[in-house]
């Protein structure tokens, strides 16, 4: 991602419209969307899916945001909100539509969730069935906006989720601000760790405070079946990953039989 300028916030004008709705940009991105399951292993059902970017014929993430600057951002962030409800309906996603979102795109949350509320409106999907979570590895360039549209989006309805946690900015800070509905752990906390007795005792430490704070724990990255049961023996029943499915362009996988607990 290009390095974002300052976020200056405006009021509404008569328009109802914020600052980025006037940044003009002839640049459309095409693009559509992978959806991966996050798996309750209590059931074997997707709790949710995550609306992953791609091209139109299913060109990677990174070529895509490739295409993501300081012009286009607030349209891309806008787009790529609508198309993954709509794709949502047209598959008719049960469950929970987790859509990554770009704080640095979000002028005045209150103006630029409009779209949103339009999009699950046009398409029939219920707004109350949509997760917002942060993308992964955007720099945040105010935490204190950031926190400001997740109360903002609460108050909406929508149920918040903080991406990466445990890297970058999605740490501890964060969460003394504002104490999400879902966290996912970072991959490289999860990566091997039915056999890394120092990234158990991190994990477990962050499993108990999010007990404390009522959060649910979304483990990431899941890959082999250690991992998976190192989880479910810690009380974790979300999961996503290549274990149980991988993402499929423009459809719902099934997740697969793994996960049962051996």
């Amino acid at each position: 991602m290009n390095e974002t300028k300052s976020i200056r916030l405006a009021d509404d004008d008569a328009s109802g419209k914020c600052a980025g709705c006037h940044v003009a940009t002839d640049q459309i991105i095409d693009l559509a969307f992978a959806f991966q399951p996050i798996v309750d292993t209590r059931t074997g059902v997707a709790y949710a899916h995550e609306a992953l970017v791609r091209g139109p014929n299913g060109e990677s993430a990174a070529s895509v945001l490739a295409q993501v600057d300081d012009a286009n951002r607030y349209h891309f962030d806008q787009r790529c909100r609508t198309v993954a409800i709509e794709q949502a309906a047209s598959l008719n996603m049960s469950g929970y539509l987790s859509i990554n979102f770009m704080p640095n795109a979000v002028y005045q949350p209150e103006a630029c969730i409009r779209s949103t509320f339009e999009a699950a409106d046009k398409f029939q999907f219920a707004s109350d069935r949509i997760i917002f979570e942060t993308v992964e590895g955007e720099s945040i360039i105010s935490r204190s906006h950031l926190v400001e549209i997740f109360r903002t989006y609460r108050r909406f309805g929508f149920q918040t989720a903080i991406d990466d946690f445990g890297a970058g900015y999605s740490g501890l800070t964060l969460l003394a601000e504002f104490q999400p509905d879902l966290i996912k752990l970072d991959m490289e906390l999860v990566r091997g760790i039915d056999t890394d007795s120092v990234r158990q005792s991190i994990a477990r430490g962050v499993l108990s405070m999010c007990r404390d704070l009522g959060i649910r724990v979304i483990a990431e990255g899941i890959e082999t079946c250690g991992e998976r049961d190192f989880f479910v023996a810690h009380g974790v029943s979300l999961m996503q990953g290549y274990l149980f499915a991988k993402p499929a362009f423009r459809s719902l996988p099934m997740p697969t039989e793994n996960w049962q607990v051996g």
